[in-house]
């Protein structure tokens, strides 16, 4: 499981594959050419920062004829979401403690 999420991780912490990622889930699939023309990123770049998406099980690729399509798998955030529900709950147990401790201090 750790492997998995520091693969998630790693492989959105570039920003330009955050873009890519980001983009794929409001756009649609898209082909590797369209990322690359809206990208300002040599498509050798693009096909990489893919493969990286691609091994995070973040997109997925589907070949049609010369062209090859790529897919957001939302699904593959769990891990990121699980994370935070985790330090969402600490800190909102941090909070309460402080809040508690300043009522009795106003006391």
């Amino acid at each position: 499981m750790q492997a998995v999420a520091d693969s998630l991780f790693r492989a959105l912490s570039d920003p330009t594959r955050r873009a890519i990622f980001e983009r794929l889930a409001r756009d649609g699939e898209q082909t590797v050419h369209a990322l690359t023309d809206h990208s300002g990123v040599s498509q050798p770049a693009i096909s990489k920062h893919l493969g990286v998406l691609k091994h995070a099980k973040l997109v997925r690729d589907r070949r049609e004829g010369r062209e090859t399509h790529y897919s957001v798998q939302p699904q593959a955030l769990a891990p990121l979401i699980d994370w935070m529900s985790v330090y969402g709950a600490f800190w909102r147990d941090r909070f309460d403690q402080l809040e508690n401790l300043l009522k009795r201090m106003d006391k």
